[in-house]
C-alpha cells in the first residue's frame, strides 16, 4: 500500500477540545508554521488560550471549522467558511510541519468535502492561496481545483505576493 493511501486511512475528522491546546501551543512555537499561517510568533499563552477556547466552543453561523486527527492526536485543523447557498470557502492548516507534503492535507480536505455535500449540502469549495505557496498549490491541483483568477496581494513570509482564487466542483 501506498504510503499516502495509509496516511489517508489514518486521517479522522473531529470537533475540536480545549484538551488539544497543548498541541496549539507547540504549532505556536513552530517557526516555520507561523509563517506559513501567518501566525503571530511569540504569542501569550493566555491570548492563545482564548484564542483556542473561541475556536472550540464558539458557535458562528456559516463556519465550521474541525480538527484533524492522525494517530490518535491532532495535527491540524481545517475551515469552511462563508456556507451558503450550497458553496463555502476552504482552508487548511496543518500544525506538524513534519507532516508538510506527506498528504495529510488532501487526505483531509477530502474527507471535508464529503460531509460538505453530505451534510451540508455543499456543491462549489472557493479557496485561495499565495502564488508563492508551492505545497498549497499543489494540493489545489490534487483535489481538482480549478484557478479561477488572481486578484489581490497578501503577506506571505513577510513578502508581499499576489493572490490566487480557485473553486471545485463536488
Amino acid at each position: 500500500m501506498e504510503v499516502g493511501k495509509q496516511i489517508a486511512e489514518q486521517i479522522q475528522l473531529r470537533p475540536l477540545r480545549l484538551k488539544d491546546f497543548s498541541r496549539v501551543v507547540e504549532w505556536s512555537r513552530d517557526m516555520e508554521f507561523c509563517f506559513a499561517n501567518s501566525w503571530e510568533l511569540s504569542r501569550e499563552e493566555e491570548e492563545l488560550y482564548q484564542w483556542w477556547a473561541t475556536c472550540v466552543n464558539g458557535r458562528m453561523d456559516h463556519f465550521l471549522r474541525i480538527g484533524i486527527e492522525f494517530e490518535g492526536r491532532l495535527i491540524g485543523y481545517a475551515d469552511l467558511a462563508d456556507i451558503r447557498y450550497g458553496t463555502a470557502e476552504f482552508g487548511i492548516a496543518i500544525g506538524e510541519t513534519a507532516l508538510w507534503g506527506k498528504g495529510v492535507g488532501p487526505a483531509a480536505a477530502k474527507k471535508l468535502f464529503s460531509y460538505a455535500k453530505e451534510t451540508l449540502g455543499v456543491t462549489k469549495i472557493l479557496a485561495e492561496t499565495h502564488q508563492t505557496n508551492s505545497r498549497s498549490r499543489r494540493m489545489m491541483q490534487k483535489l481538482g481545483f480549478q484557478e479561477v483568477s488572481r486578484i489581490g496581494t497578501d503577506i506571505y513570509y513577510g513578502v508581499e505576493t499576489a493572490l490566487i482564487q480557485y473553486h471545485k466542483l463536488l
